[in-house]
Formats: structure tokens, sequence, C-alpha cells
């Protein structure tokens, strides 16, 4: 089995196209890709300094991609 099947986790976190104070927090913490996001999880993200508004945002683009906070996938 290959160890992600996603064709969006390599991709820059732009293509989420997340506010740009977000992708700001984000790349500050040296979190670049779709799957750098996509292993945190909603208290990593919190101790990065976003706040639960901006963390909703993450998961609702993230879930666009089939994809989920702490490395789920969906099919």
């Amino acid at each position: 089995m290959a160890k992600h099947t996603n064709i969006y986790v390599d991709k820059d976190i732009k293509i989420l196209e997340l506010e740009s104070d977000v992708v700001k927090v984000l790349k500050d913490n040296n979190v670049k890709t779709v799957g750098d996001v996509w292993v945190l999880n909603r208290k990593k993200l919190k101790a990065l300094g976003l706040k639960d508004s901006d963390i909703k945002q993450v998961i609702i683009k993230l879930q666009l991609l089939g994809l989920d906070l702490n490395k789920r996938m969906y099919s």
C-alpha cells in the first residue's frame, strides 16, 4: 500500500486558497505543503497561533481535497 494516495499531499499550501494571514502563520512555522498541514491536529494548529475560525477554514479546505487533519483521508 502506498504511503499516501492523495495527489494533493505534496502540493504547496497555496492550493488550499487560505486567507493570507493563515498562510503566513503556517509558512512562518515551516508548514509549506498540504501534507505538512494534513499531519497536524487541531491542538498543534492552535499552538502555532491559529484561531478556531482559521482552523475551521483549514479543515474545510482540506476536506474539499478529500483530506482531514491528523492524516485522515476520504475516498
